[in-house]
C-alpha cells in the first residue's frame, strides 16, 4: 500500500510541473485592446477594454504580448470591461490590440504549501489514508437507513471517507444540504467545498432555504466566504461576509461601497477620454480600496470563527489561514470529479469525517503539462483514484460508494440516452419528470419533440480553425444554432442554454448575441459557453452545436478523445426539457467509430426517428429575425440589391475551382465608383480592385463590413445538396471576425 508521504511527494511534483507549464506557455488567452498608458512610474500601468468581463482575481500573474514584445505583469484592477494591468517593461503610450495570458498557478503553488503541512501531522496523513485508500467495511447500521438523506447522515457519522455518486438531476444539493443542516443542528462544524463559486452557492442557498424552513436559521451561524455575490444567493444576502460586516461595521461598509462607486465613474470617463489627472487619481483610488480591505479581512477572519456551517471554493480555502488553520467536524467536497486529487486530499485534511460528492460521469479536472505525474494525479479524479470506480467493472458498488439512483431533470427522451450508455442502466427516471416536462416539450422549434438531432450533413464545408487559437468554429452551425434560440425564445422559452466543445465557436456565439440579442437577453436567462463552463448549471431548452464537420479531415479529440463520453454526457445532462443537437451526421458517420459516444447518440437519435435535415428547413424557421435572414440560394434579387446598396466596399469569397457567373459580374460592375471590390480566389479575377490571391473553403460575400452573405454565390459551394439556403446576416462583429481568418 502507498505511503500517505509517497502520494504527497508525487502530488507536489506533478502541481510544480503544471506550475512549470504554465509559466511557460501561459493559459487562457484573452483579447484586450485601447491600451493606455497610465503611470510609467515603473511597474508601468495600463488601462485596456476589454470584448467580456474577464474575471481575473485582483494580484493574479499575468503575461501580456504585443505582436513579438512581451511582458510579465500582475492585474491591478479587473471590473467590467476594463482592465488595469501593471507591467514590468513599457510599450510606449497606446497598444491598439494586445493578448492577455492568465493562468492561476499562484493557486498551485499555496496548495503545495498546503500538502507540507499536512506532512507533518499525523492525524492529517490519516485522513488522507483513509481517502486514498477506503475501507472495505461499512460501520453504520443499515437496517436504520428510512430515506436517501438518512442514509448519508449515517454513513458520515460513522464511516471516515463517504463518497456520493451523484448523476445529474439525483437531488444532490438536496441531499447535500439537508445532511450538513443535520449535523449544524447537532452543533458539529461544517465546511463545504467546491472548485466552482456557483457550486458553492447552490449549496449554501439550500442550506439556509432548509434552516429557514425549519425556523432554525440564526444569522452568523451559516457564512458564505469569499467570491462576489451571485444571483443564487440573491435571497440569502445575510449568509454572505459583505452583509454581516455591513451590519458590525457600517461605516466601514459605506467607505468601502463609496471608493468602489468612485472607482467605476472614473473607469467610464477613462473608457471615453484619457486624461493624466484622471489615471492618478485611479491609482489613488486603488491604494485607498486595498487599506480598506486589510480591515474587512480581519473581521472576515472572525466570523469564519463563529460560524458552524461555511462554504468557500477550494481555491479559497488553499490560500487563506482563516479556513486551513480551522479543523472541522464534516467536509463536503461538492462536484469532486472537477477536483484535483491533491485538492480532495487538501479537503480530507481539514475534517474529522468528509462526504466526496460529485459525478465521475463528468468532466474530469483540467491540466495542461504532458507530464507523466500530472496525468496520473491532476488529469483524473479522486473516485477513480481512490479505486471506488473499479467495481463497476464487475457491475457493483464499492461498499463507500453511494448512488443516488433516480433522476428529476430530463424528460425520458432525453434521459434515455445517457440512463443507459453511460449510467449502465443504473440510473432511472422519476415518475414526475415526464410531466413536469411536457409544457417545454410541448414548445417550438419541434413542438412536442423533446429531443432532435438538426442535421447540417451536405450544407457546405464550413468548419475551420481559428488563425490565433487553433480552435474550430462554424459559421453555419452557429447560425442555425442562433435560429434555435430565436424560435425558442419566441415561443416562451426563458431559460436556453448553447453548448460548444470549441471554445472560439462559445466566445463567438456569446459575442453574437451581445450584438444583435441584449434586449430580449434582459428578460430571459440565455447562456453561450463551453461545455467545460457549463458543468453544474441546467436550462430548460439546451443547443449541443458539435461544430465538426468538413473541410476538416478528421473528428476532434475533443469529442472523440478519452474524455469524450463525459463531455458529452455533460452537454445533454444540462436539459430540463428540450435538447437541441445541432450536428453533421454525414461527417460523424465518416469519421467517428461505431463505439464513440458521439456515434451512438447520433446512431440513437436515428433510430428514434428525432432527425430533422436541411430538407426541412422551412417548415421550422417560423420567426425570421430581422438580423438573420434565410432563403432560398438561388434566389438572387436580394444580394443583388445589396451589391448595388454597398457604399464602401465588397469583399467575395470564391473557394477552389469557382468563378463568378456573369449574372454576379454584371451586377459586380454596376457598384458605385468608391465601392472597392476584394476578391479572395486562387484565380486572378480581372474585375476586382483586391485580388487575394487564397483559397477559402466556403463562398460568402460581406458588404460595408457589416452584412454578410453566407452560401453565395453558389456556385462556389461544395459539398452541397439540394435544398440550396443562404442566410443573410447583419453583424459587423462577425464579418470582423470572419475577415481576421483570411
Amino acid at each position: 500500500m502507498t505511503t500517505t508521504k509517497t502520494y504527497i511527494k508525487e502530488w507536489q511534483q506533478a502541481l510544480q510541473q503544471e506550475i512549470n507549464h504554465l509559466k511557460k506557455f501561459g493559459g487562457s488567452r484573452y483579447s484586450v485592446i485601447n491600451g493606455r498608458l497610465l503611470s510609467n512610474d515603473g511597474p508601468y500601468s495600463y488601462y485596456f477594454d476589454t470584448a467580456i468581463s474577464l474575471r481575473i482575481p485582483v494580484g493574479s500573474s499575468i503575461k501580456l504580448e504585443w505582436g513579438t514584445m512581451k511582458s510579465s505583469g500582475k492585474v491591478l484592477s479587473s471590473e467590467g470591461r476594463g482592465i488595469i494591468l501593471a507591467l514590468e517593461h513599457s510599450f510606449g503610450d497606446l497598444i491598439p490590440e494586445a493578448y492577455l495570458l492568465h493562468d492561476p498557478w499562484e493557486l498551485l503553488e499555496q496548495l503545495i504549501e498546503r500538502l507540507d503541512e499536512i506532512k507533518k501531522s499525523k492525524q492529517k496523513r490519516l485522513r488522507v489514508q483513509r481517502l486514498m485508500n477506503p475501507s472495505m467495511e461499512t460501520k453504520h447500521p443499515e437496517e436504520k437507513i428510512k430515506s436517501n438523506v438518512h442514509e448519508l447522515v449515517l454513513r458520515s457519522k460513522y464511516n471516515p471517507a463517504t463518497f456520493v455518486w451523484g448523476p445529474p438531476g439525483t437531488g444532490k444539493t438536496y441531499t447535500l444540504a439537508r445532511t450538513a443542516s443535520n449535523k449544524y443542528m447537532q452543533k458539529k462544524k461544517v465546511l463545504i467545498l467546491s472548485h466552482s463559486n456557483q457550486a458553492v452557492d447552490v449549496l449554501m442557498s439550500e442550506v439556509t432555504d432548509f434552516l429557514k424552513k425549519k425556523k432554525k436559521f440564526s444569522e452568523g451561524d451559516v457564512l458564505r466566504y469569499g467570491g462576489n455575490v451571485g444571483e443564487t444567493l440573491s435571497a440569502h444576502h445575510e449568509i454572505t461576509t459583505n452583509l454581516l460586516i455591513e451590519k458590525q461595521d457600517p461605516l466601514l461598509a459605506q467607505d468601502r461601497e463609496r471608493l468602489v462607486e468612485e472607482r467605476r465613474h472614473l473607469k467610464q470617463d477613462l473608457a471615453h477620454s484619457f486624461s493624466k489627472r484622471d489615471s492618478d487619481h485611479l491609482l489613488e483610488l486603488e491604494t485607498k480600496i486595498a487599506r480598506i480591505l486589510e480591515k474587512v479581512r480581519k473581521q472576515e477572519v472572525e466570523l469564519v470563527k463563529e460560524a458552524f456551517i461555511v462554504g468557500t471554493t477550494l481555491a479559497k480555502a488553499a490560500s487563506d489561514s482563516a479556513i486551513y488553520e480551522e479543523d472541522f467536524d464534516l467536509v463536503i467536497l461538492d462536484e469532486a470529479s472537477m477536483a484535483y486529487v491533491p485538492q480532495a486530499a487538501f479537503a480530507v485534511s481539514l475534517g474529522k469525517r468528509v462526504i466526496i460528492c460529485g459525478d465521475f460521469k463528468q468532466l474530469p479536472p483540467i491540466a495542461s503539462s504532458r507530464d507523466p505525474l500530472v496525468a496520473e494525479w491532476l488529469k483524473e479524479d479522486v473516485f477513480h483514484k481512490a479505486g471506488v470506480v473499479d467495481w463497476l467493472n464487475e457491475e457493483k458498488l464499492h461498499p463507500q460508494l453511494f448512488l443516488l439512483k433516480e433522476q428529476r431533470r430530463m424528460h425520458p427522451d432525453i434521459s434515455a440516452f445517457t440512463n443507459r450508455y453511460i449510467y449502465h442502466s443504473l440510473v432511472g427516471d422519476h415518475e414526475s419528470v415526464n410531466k413536469s416536462r411536457n409544457s417545454i416539450v410541448g414548445q417550438a422549434p419541434f413542438k412536442e419533440q423533446a429531443a432532435v438531432l438538426l442535421d447540417t450533413s451536405f450544407t457546405g464545408l464550413h468548419c475551420l480553425s481559428d488563425k490565433a487559437t487553433n480552435s474550430r468554429f462554424n459559421l453555419w452551425q452557429l447560425l442555425l444554432s442562433f435560429q434555435l434560440i430565436h424560435e425558442a425564445y419566441l415561443s416562451g422559452a426563458k431559460s436556453i442554454g448553447y453548448v460548444t466543445p470549441y471554445r472560439a465557436q462559445a466566445n463567438l456565439m456569446e459575442m453574437f448575441l451581445e450584438e444583435i440579442y441584449e434586449e430580449e437577453r434582459s428578460g430571459a436567462d440565455i447562456i453561450a459557453a463551453t461545455v467545460h463552463r457549463f458543468q453544474g448549471s441546467e436550462r430548460d431548452v439546451m443547443i449541443f452545436d458539435t461544430v465538426d464537420s468538413a473541410p476538416q479531415e478528421r473528428a476532434g479529440m475533443l469529442l472523440t478523445g478519452k474524455e469524450s463520453e463525459r463531455l458529452i454526457n455533460v452537454a445533454i445532462t444540462r436539459t430540463k426539457g428540450k435538447f437541441l443537437h445541432v450536428s453533421n451526421r454525414d461527417f460523424i458517420e465518416k469519421h467517428v467509430f461505431a463505439k464513440k459516444t458521439l456515434r451512438q447518440l447520433v446512431d440513437h437519435q436515428v433510430r428514434n426517428n428525432q432527425t430533422v435535415t436541411t430538407k426541412e428547413i422551412g417548415s421550422w424557421i417560423q420567426n425570421q429575425h430581422p438580423k438573420l435572414r434565410w432563403m432560398h440560394a438561388r434566389k438572387l434579387e436580394a444580394v443583388f440589391q445589396d451589391l448595388l446598396k454597398a457604399k464602401s466596399s465588397i469583399i467575395i469569397s470564391l473557394p477552389e475551382g469557382s468563378k463568378l457567373s456573369e449574372e454576379w459580374t454584371k451586377h459586380l460592375s454596376n457598384r458605385g465608383k468608391r465601392v472597392k471590390l476584394t476578391v479572395i480566389s486562387n484565380q486572378e479575377c480581372s474585375d476586382s480592385d483586391v485580388w487575394l490571391d487564397e483559397s477559402f473553403a466556403f463562398p460568402f460575400v460581406i458588404i460595408d463590413e457589416k452584412v454578410l452573405w453566407l452560401g453565395l454565390p453558389l456556385e462556389g459551394a461544395r459539398g452541397v445538396q439540394p435544398p440550396y439556403v443562404a442566410a443573410r446576416l447583419r453583424s459587423s462583429k462577425v464579418c470582423e471576425y470572419l475577415l481576421k481568418q483570411i
